[in-house]
């Protein structure tokens, strides 16, 4: 089946590369060459399956645009392009709401690895499992909804993926090393920082004090639990 890609990047050579090559992937490419076009089209009717977002952009810049999805609830994937590779921009995108970074340059079958990584991730696996319960957080894999004392959450993809995997693992201390490998695999290289980002953005919407976390606890020098008794 044909997955329909939202690429948002005014680099037009790159745009007709990347057009090309993940067509022939099975992918129906959508091109924006700026910002507000790109936000028009991913909120409109067409319905995509994940979104490639520049941060450098005419008109309204990358970060902005994901600001804007995931205010108004958008849980459609995306990776942010750029060739601004600082960390500091990376964690800027994922405390956005961005599910996965790429800087460029990059190798258009890394790009591929990942987009299709994520997608297997935002999709329902034919047998998603029963919804798993700690306390008073409800997670489902079959809606793909987070529901805490009974009121519903926002979460991304990476998001809903992260939690699930500390409340399976609830009681039980995860390591960084070891969230990258269940959520990413092996063969993708990533910065500690992400998960950090990821988790704070959990934290924001599930703790009463986000300082003072007592679901999602850090276990200083190895990695994150989650409190066996939920929230």
């Amino acid at each position: 089946m044909t997955s329909r890609l939202l690429l948002i990047d005014d680099d037009q050579k790159l745009a007709r590369l990347l057009t090309e090559y993940l067509g022939g992937q099975g992918f129906e490419v959508t091109h924006a060459s700026d910002g507000r076009r790109g936000l028009t089209l991913a909120e409109g009717p067409l319905g995509f399956d994940a979104i490639l977002l520049d941060l450098m952009l005419p008109g309204l810049d990358g970060l902005s645009v994901c600001r804007k999805l995931r205010a108004d609830g958008s849980r459609v994937p995306v990776i942010m392009l750029t060739a601004r590779g600082e960390e500091t921009d990376r964690v800027v995108g994922l405390e956005l709401g961005a599910d996965d970074y790429l800087p460029k340059p990059f190798s258009p079958r890394e790009l591929l690895a990942r987009l299709r990584a994520l997608m297997r991730r935002s999709q329902p696996s034919q047998e998603p499992g029963e919804p798993v319960r700690r306390g008073e957080l409800v997670l489902d894999p079959r809606t793909r909804e987070v529901t805490l004392r009974g009121e519903p959450v926002r979460v991304t993809t990476y998001e809903f993926e992260l939690l699930r995997l500390l409340m399976l693992e609830a009681g039980r201390v995860m390591s960084r090393d070891r969230i990258l490998d269940r959520l990413k695999g092996a063969e993708f290289e990533s910065f500690d920082r992400s998960i950090d980002v990821h988790v704070s953005r959990l934290r924001q919407k599930l703790e009463r004090d986000p300082k003072e976390p007592r679901l999602i606890k850090t276990v200083r020098g190895v990695g994150y639990l989650l409190a066996a008794e939920g929230g």
